[in-house]
């Protein structure tokens, strides 16, 4: 059976590690990256290195590929100075339409492009639920980047590509937003933040990998897809449950001053902690997609415990 050719778009990172985990021992990988020379290529992964600005050899690895995934932009993690949400609009764009064009000029364009958008899309909602079909996208800075991000990317003229946009949820596993709640449960402030009820749309590292690859395993998915678990739950019942499966008995309750001060501070959007994500996955449901866990206490108790191993975790059930 001939091996299937992936080129991933900001490989490096917290997603494309495990991407990379999963996938490359029954395929051959092609890591696009501006820091080739911090890798070197292991057995079935190779890293090119590439400037969304310049157009060069890099899109060659884009011609023949069975599967494009663009997972680059700068980390929102950062100061919100003018230069840095400059930044965070840019490297998305840019990145998007660099690989747009090399597909463009592909002899043998990629048959799927996967590209990374987000949940936070979506307006604050407490009231109900959004999915693709009737949920209620705002604007403020981050939603306004989502807009942008996905616009450029269905305006790409890729007639022979099929192309679906993933509006991922928090994404839990080691080295994502996790590990700060969980230093924070463990000194004490693991209670809940804000009024607690808001959203927390979220989802198991293992589950994105196996979204990604059922996505691209069923060609007639095409388009916008929320990603993320069925089951928000609020901030408060979160935090609870983070707290249990940690084994911490309490956790302080953070009040809104409190963090809207902090994020004054650190020059952060509180929103980031205080908006109520409420997102479900209508399309990737009603595709036949199985969650592997999809209640918060499972998920959480499985990351917890698996945590120093899990960039060489067995990942075959995703994978045949």
């Amino acid at each position: 059976m001939s091996r299937s050719r992936i080129v991933i778009a900001g490989g490096t990172g917290f997603i494309g590690k495990f991407l990379l985990n999963a996938w490359s021992s029954r395929h051959d990988i092609i890591v696009l990256t501006r820091q080739q020379k911090k890798y070197r290529t292991q057995g079935s992964v190779r890293y090119v290195s590439w400037d969304p600005q310049r157009d060069g050899d890099w899109m060659q690895a884009i011609d023949g590929a069975d599967l494009l995934i663009n997972l680059t932009g700068k980390s929102v993690n950062c100061r919100y100075t003018e230069k840095n949400r400059e930044a965070i609009l840019q490297s998305r764009i840019q990145a998007t339409a660099a690989l747009g064009r090399a597909i463009k000029q592909a002899a043998i364009p990629p048959a799927c492009w996967i590209n990374a958008s987000s949940a936070t899309i979506y307006r604050h909602a407490e009231d109900h639920a959004q999915d693709e079909y009737t949920g209620e996208t705002g604007h403020d800075f981050s939603m306004d980047v989502c807009h942008a991000w996905e616009r450029c990317f269905f305006e790409q003229d890729t007639a022979l590509t099929r192309k679906v946009a993933l509006r991922i949820g928090i994404t839990l596993g080691a080295g994502s937003a996790l590990d700060t709640l969980l230093r924070l449960a463990k000194a004490g402030l693991g209670g809940r933040q804000g009024s607690g009820r808001q959203k927390v749309t979220w989802i198991h590292y293992l589950d994105l990998v196996g979204i990604m690859y059922w996505i691209w395993k069923h060609p007639k998915m095409e388009g916008i897809f929320n990603c993320c678990s069925p089951n928000a739950v609020s901030n408060n019942h979160f935090m609870q449950t983070l707290r249990k499966a940690a084994g911490i008995p309490f956790g302080i309750p953070m009040p809104e001053p409190f963090i809207r001060m902090g994020a004054l501070l650190i020059g952060t959007s509180p929103e980031l902690v205080l908006k109520s994500r409420w997102v479900v996955p209508t399309r990737l449901l009603q595709s036949g997609f199985v969650f592997r866990y999809p209640q918060l206490q499972q998920a959480l108790e499985d990351i917890i415990d698996t945590m120093p191993l899990q960039q060489n975790r067995d990942m075959g059930c995703y994978i045949n």
